[in-house]
């Protein structure tokens, strides 16, 4: 077995022993919350006296077995490995009869309509302008680079109320929250895309912009490390064009930025929660953030393990891609066969 197979094998055992974990803590941390599934949604019966303190007890017993929270933590837990074994992530305490399949594929489309293009348009623009500023400096370095380096400095949500507030509620030339229009249904019609593009705008620019401060500044240090070799040198020397040599340094110093791509997209469906709760926008983040108010734990464990199977896989990939993408280490690999 050569050097690269056992590196291989290595990280698959490591990835499946994370996965294992994962998994444990995916079922026992929504159990950690306080309160009760339950006593949310009897409350809610209740409220306004719609239901007697006998009934509401009845109602209670009932759901309590129907939702398996009467039986053995260990009990529970097994019920929960075989319906995963099977590909079922189980039935909404909060939304029953909606099972957490049909919820999440029906907020899973929005999430990576916004944020996958955010993260890619984020990433390319982000690294053009590190290794331009990098090179290049002038009105760049001194005026454009550290805009958005403030940028990158701010939490998502903090740029997104900002946005919310001044394009939204003061100069009211956006919408304030939803996917679309609160009066329309979702169709493909033209008047339905155009008010799915008015309510995306904001969520958007709130995202694409930190996006492209982070990757400027991580192509920005590594391009000024590159500045410092031999070859940018000899190639200055011989008279290369600035364009020829930006993209050798480009392509020297995109190894990392490609990692924390891969890592983004990985981390897709997290990447943007409290976005989306700003926006109230119909994604997984809304969906994760009502769930947890309702302490509806198959919907938390569904959503979890998605983003828990994306982090991994990515961080999986980077691992091994390292191999391909970087030409020293291929070097290394092949000497050593």
């Amino acid at each position: 077995m050569t050097r690269f197979h056992s590196y291989l094998m290595n990280k698959i055992l490591w990835f499946a022993l994370a996965f294992c974990i994962a998994l444990t803590l995916n079922f026992l941390l929504p159990r950690l919350i306080p309160g009760n599934p339950v006593d949310v949604i009897v409350s809610e019966m209740t409220t306004g006296g719609a239901l007697s303190s006998e009934a509401a007890k009845g109602v209670y017993t009932a759901y309590i077995a129907e939702f398996g929270l009467d039986k053995p933590m260990h009990e529970q837990f097994l019920r929960y490995m075989g319906n995963l074994a099977r590909g079922d992530l189980g039935i909404s305490f909060a939304r029953s009869p909606a099972r957490v399949q049909t919820l999440i594929a029906q907020a899973l489309p929005w999430t990576i309509a916004l944020q996958l293009p955010a993260i890619l348009t984020g990433w390319t623009l982000g690294n053009l302008l590190g290794v331009l500023t990098a090179y290049r400096k002038g009105v760049l370095d001194r005026g454009v680079f550290p805009i958005f380096m403030f940028i990158s400095s701010m939490p998502y949500y903090c740029l997104a109320i900002i946005l919310l507030y001044l394009f939204a509620v003061h100069f009211t030339i956006f919408p304030v929250a939803g996917g679309y229009s609160f009066a329309m249904t979702p169709a493909p019609t033209w008047e339905f895309f155009r008010s799915a593009a008015e309510h995306y705008v904001l969520p958007f620019s709130s995202l694409v912009l930190i996006f492209i401060g982070g990757q400027s500044v991580g192509m920005r240090a590594m391009s000024i490390y590159e500045l410092d070799a031999d070859y940018v040198r000899y190639s200055r020397s011989l008279g290369v064009a600035d364009n020829r040599i930006i993209a050798y340094i480009f392509r020297n110093a995109m190894l990392p930025q490609i990692t924390g791509l891969a890592l983004a997209i990985g981390s897709m469906v997290s990447g943007a929660l409290i976005t989306e709760i700003v926006f109230s926008y119909p994604g997984i983040g809304s969906l994760l953030f009502g769930s947890i108010r309702q302490n509806d734990y198959p919907v938390i464990q569904g959503i979890t393990l998605l983003i828990m199977i994306g982090v991994l896989i990515a961080n999986f990939l980077v691992d091994i891609a390292y191999g391909f993408i970087d030409p020293r280490i291929r070097a290394r690999t092949i000497g050593e066969r």
